[in-house]
């Protein structure tokens, strides 16, 4: 029986698992035969028994809620800022040439460089961390923003304008549904950028409690057990968020499937 035959039989929903379950097969499979004698090469029930005990102390329940609250602060900072900004450039031609310039010059500055400019003004506690993914989080919701309004057919305006509605009446019935996808797509971006920036922000302001710190905590001590559970609930946590954000997509944005082949 072929591979291929064989990843045919297995259940639709559980195909996004054979890949991790290979990996942790040759995982168990490298120490057990003992392939290797570094103590980087830990066992998958070290990893686990690491897992249960940060559990058990209330370890992993402060440093996951450290950086879920910086996160959640900077990216609704950061996605509401990006909204206004994304909104003016995308509705105002005049705001565009006033304001794009220096907009496309400072997304071309790495987001890492803003580190100790932050550090200097806001110091290495959370409202510097904040502020740096709330910088993560702005950024590709403008641009999404500005595309998705930007992308409105024109002929939809025109529609407005011969039903007379007013501006408030064009944007809420005819420019919001229109840009809506693009608007999730930056809204997607920009949690997914906030998340890794909570890390990065916890693992170069290294103060405080947070699963940044959890992994600093596992590299100075050599625990390679910590970095590896560390490294696999910052991926769960990534794929969790991913999967409400995209359920909340298709339940608000239902209506895009309801076209008129379908009655």
């Amino acid at each position: 029986m072929s591979v291929n035959n064989v990843f045919q039989r297995v259940p639709r929903r559980l195909r996004g698992w054979v890949l991790p379950a290979v990996i942790l097969l040759v995982w168990w499979a490298a120490v057990a035969g003992g392939w290797s004698t570094s103590p980087l090469l830990v066992s998958p029930a070290a990893v686990w028994q690491r897992g249960v005990a940060q559990v058990a102390s209330g370890e992993l329940w402060v440093a996951l809620s450290a950086s879920l609250w910086r996160m959640g602060w900077g990216f609704a900072i950061g996605a509401a800022a990006g909204l206004a900004v994304g909104a003016l450039l995308g509705w105002s031609r005049w705001a565009e040439r006033l304001v794009g310039p220096s907009f496309h010059t400072l997304k071309q500055i790495s987001l890492f460089a803003w580190i100790p400019m932050l550090s200097m003004w806001f110091g290495l506690g959370d409202a510097s961390k904040v502020a740096f993914v709330a910088l993560a989080a702005f950024f590709p919701v403008v641009l999404n923003t500005f595309e998705g309004l930007r992308s409105v057919p024109r002929e939809y305006l025109e529609v407005a304008r011969v039903y007379e509605f007013s501006v408030a009446q064009t944007l809420a019935r005819v420019v919001a549904p229109a840009a809506a996808p693009s608007l999730f797509t930056g809204i997607q971006l920009s949690l997914i950028y906030a998340w890794l920036a909570t890390l990065g922000a916890e693992y170069l302001l290294a103060s405080g409690k947070g699963l940044g710190n959890t992994l600093i905590d596992g590299r100075e001590h050599f625990w390679m057990d910590l970095v590896l559970f560390g490294v696999v609930v910052i991926g769960l946590v990534g794929f969790a968020l991913n999967w409400v954000l995209a359920a909340a997509e298709r339940r608000l944005l239902a209506w895009r499937d309801r076209t008129v082949a379908k009655y």
